[in-house]
Order: C-alpha cells, then sequence, then structure tokens
C-alpha cells in the first residue's frame, strides 16, 4: 500500500518550517513554508478525504506546531521538532488509508 502524498508533506512542512526559520533566522520564512506545506496538503485531504477529515488533520498538524514550542523547552529543539513530526505524520498516515 502506497503513502499518501501529504504524509512527507507533512514532514516537511514541519521540520523545513523549523530549519527555514533557525538556519535563516527569519521566522517568517518558516512560517511560509509551515503554511504552503499545510495549504497544499489540507486542499488534498478536502478533496480525497472530505471537510471533516481535512480538518482534524490541519488541526493536529497546527497542534504539531503549537506544541512543538513547549516541548522545546523540556527536551531541546530538534528532538521537539522530531517528535511532533512523527505524531503528525502518522496521523496522516493512518487517516489517509
Amino acid at each position: 500500500m502506497a503513502v499518501d502524498a501529504t504524509v512527507p508533506v507533512v514532514a516537511l512542512g514541519l521540520v523545513g518550517g523549523f530549519a527555514a526559520a533557525r538556519y535563516s533566522g527569519r521566522r517568517e520564512l518558516g512560517g511560509v513554508v509551515l503554511a504552503a506545506a499545510g495549504a497544499w496538503s489540507t486542499r488534498r485531504w478536502v478533496q480525497t478525504k472530505g471537510p471533516a477529515v481535512a480538518g482534524g488533520l490541519l488541526g493536529t498538524y497546527l497542534a504539531a506546531f503549537g506544541g512543538s514550542h513547549p516541548l522545546a523547552k523540556k527536551i531541546g529543539a530538534w528532538p521537539s521538532v522530531a517528535v511532533v513530526t512523527a505524531v503528525a505524520a502518522g496521523a496522516t498516515a493512518a487517516a489517509t488509508r
């Protein structure tokens, strides 16, 4: 069974958004990466799974982003990004199967 195309896009949005912000020193650049991946994925989820699933997955994606900040204070920035990315990508994989 193939993995839905949104799974790696979700991961790229979270990891790439953090990396873009951190290494460029421009938080808004990270936000652009995060938003672009989220918008593309949400559009695809609406088309393939419907608005209810899309809303749930978008909520998970945004919660992962938001949750990474307080988690980073406890375990560090990159470990936090890894954890929330695994959760969001796993939820996406499960919901789009």
